[in-house]
């Protein structure tokens, strides 16, 4: 008993009768807590910067952020959604009324720059041969009005824009009939067809009956300046996601488990903004 509590007593102590823990009290209150992990969140501050801000340890910045990024992170999924048919079309934007007026969702993937892995399998299929970097990868699709209202895992950056589309969940969501606005790159029309939806992508050049090169017709031309007008506000919504600047940097190997609570709770944020496009 003397080795284990330093007393030869096995009287109840003052402290264990009061329900006291020893040890030094709590520094950081909740709110305290809440605030370093979204500062760190959104300037991507140096864990020393933080703590010495916080009047912690480095050890503890990293500890307080970890577990409030899943905290943020299971309450704010189920904001992410999918809404109804009928609520897209109540606030549908006249720019696409004019020319895409069935488009239910815009969607487009994004990578984000990681540390290299020391495994050479890991290494092989995070390295994005388009970023010439290691790189995570993961869909995301916005409303016609620049609200995100889905967000898919990660996925090495080496994975094809059609098989995180396949596997991410996404093509679940889909209705009959629904119009979904993508970039030529994702080749998934036969999947939107098995769920009788339609895709709406740029038209592909034509090779030239009188000789070499590639032609677009004029009608085929205004198409796809249409769309290109419209897949900009994916890219703007991107963008907004990566105001954030702990996801808009190189990202630490040890942090990859966080990439999708981040990714999610960043979304969540930039949906309580202005719609990115106006309904007028």
């Amino acid at each position: 008993m003397k080795y284990w509590t330093g007393s030869d007593s096995t009287e109840e102590k003052r402290y264990q009768s009061q329900g006291d823990k020893p040890g030094p009290s709590r520094k950081l209150s909740m709110s305290d807590e809440l605030i370093m992990t979204l500062v760190r969140f959104r300037l991507a501050l140096p864990v020393y910067v933080m703590a010495h801000l916080f009047g912690v340890s480095g050890s503890r910045v990293s500890s307080v952020f970890t577990t409030w990024m899943f905290c943020l992170f299971h309450i704010f999924k189920g904001f992410i959604i999918r809404p109804s048919r009928e609520l897209i079309k109540k606030f549908m934007p006249s720019s696409f009324l004019r020319t895409f007026p069935r488009t239910r969702a815009i969607i487009d993937c994004s990578e984000m720059f990681i540390q290299r892995p020391r495994n050479p399998s890991t290494n092989a299929r995070t390295y994005s041969t388009y970023k010439s970097h290691n790189t995570v990868k993961f869909l995301v699709s916005i409303t016609p009005t620049g609200a995100f209202n889905f967000i898919s895992e990660v996925w090495g950056g080496n994975t094809s824009d059609r098989h995180i589309t396949m596997h991410s969940g996404f093509l679940e969501l889909v209705s009959p009939g629904d119009e979904i606005m993508a970039d030529c790159g994702f080749t998934i029309r036969d999947l939107l067809t098995e769920r009788k939806a339609y895709l709406t992508i740029p038209p592909f050049t034509r090779k030239c009956k009188w000789g070499k090169g590639r032609y677009l017709s004029v009608k085929e031309i205004r198409k796809t300046r249409q769309i290109a007008n419209l897949r900009i506000h994916v890219e703007r919504a991107i963008q907004c996601l990566k105001t954030f600047k702990l996801i808009s940097q190189t990202i630490p190997w040890n942090m990859k488990s966080l990439i999708h609570p981040m990714v999610v709770v960043a979304a969540f944020f930039c949906n309580l903004q202005k719609p990115l496009v106006k309904k007028n």
